[in-house]
């Protein structure tokens, strides 16, 4: 992996820009963004059909099961929550799609062709990206550092010709920095571009986390409870920037407790307890399913119920 040769953005200069613009140019600049950043790939299956496919998928640890032949799948387009409470195995489900785990049995098809042993890099290549509960950053790098790292993912520059800085590396390299600063303008933190990840605040974090996983240009992203440790109006923008992700042209699996949250964003959930599939459906649907309520939201008193 070639290492960006001190990418440079001025700071400030996209705030000052944007702030002196007329409603009608900001609108132009957002969908310039959004052309930039959304994904240039070819995905062999259509709007609405299945991208990916959990199937029969078991996990033991030992003689834990952190999975129990769990199946469902994933439609290009949407945004699929997955949700039930601790233990449930809501992370080891993530985990067994994006390549940290290997089922035990069962197997993930991602449009149709089994993930089969790849590594974590190679299911990254093929389009499946995810976020993390505990922040993973490259700390001491600046924010437009870190999402170029992401777009190395689909750089074709050998090392030796990235050590020669070859025709085709320079090219590469303007590329990421002009996609990066797109993704960071599209998460919303473009004015911090030059600023080292540690010293970013908390959600700004979080957002350049995802602008890196979408620089990978993903056919999946997967978001590992994202409005962590987030108040309630910083998950109300949250909320937008995941619509405005699967917008975009992105299908987003989600993992998140706050249940106003997963209500207000997905198209569809899958519910997990003790490692089994209890139930999946619309948002609707599970909000009054009587075992979620059970097994997730917890079973009112009587004197409640009267």
């Amino acid at each position: 992996m070639s290492t960006p040769q001190e990418p440079h953005a001025p700071e400030g200069s996209i705030v000052a820009e944007l702030e002196a613009m007329t409603p009608e140019q900001r609108a132009e600049r957002e969908a310039e963004v959004a052309e930039v950043v959304a994904p240039d790939r070819e995905i062999a299956v259509e709007v609405g059909d299945t991208l990916l496919q959990m199937e029969n998928v078991t996990m033991r640890f030992g003689g834990l099961v952190a999975l129990d032949d769990v199946s469902f799948d994933i439609r290009r387009g949407e945004i699929l929550g997955l949700i039930g409470p601790n233990g449930a195995g809501k992370t080891t489900c993530f985990n067994a799609l994006t390549g940290v785990y290997r089922p035990t049995s069962g197997r993930v098809l991602l449009e149709g062709a089994p993930l089969g042993r790849r590594q974590r890099f190679q299911i990254t290549q093929l389009g499946i990206a995810r976020t993390f509960q505990n922040i993973r950053l490259f700390s001491e790098m600046t924010a437009l550092e870190n999402v170029v790292v992401g777009t190395d993912a689909r750089h074709k520059t050998s090392v030796m010709g990235a050590l020669f800085r070859v025709p085709r590396h320079t090219r590469e390299e303007k590329q990421a920095i002009e996609r990066a600063m797109a993704l960071l303008e599209f998460v919303g933190i473009a004015d911090r571009a030059a600023d080292k990840a540690r010293n970013l605040p908390y959600g700004y974090q979080r957002r350049l986390e995802i602008a890196r996983a979408l620089a990978t240009e993903p056919k999946l992203l997967c978001l590992d409870e994202p409005a962590a440790g987030f108040n309630p109006a910083e998950k109300d923008n949250l909320m937008g920037l995941i619509r405005k992700i699967r917008d975009d042209g992105y299908t987003v699996l989600l993992i998140e407790h706050d249940m106003r949250l997963v209500m207000g964003v997905t198209d569809r959930i899958v519910v997990l307890e003790f490692g089994k599939k209890i139930a999946e459906g619309l948002p609707a649907e599970i909000r009054d399913n009587p075992a979620v309520v059970a097994a997730y939201l917890g079973v009112p008193d009587d004197d409640d119920a009267s």
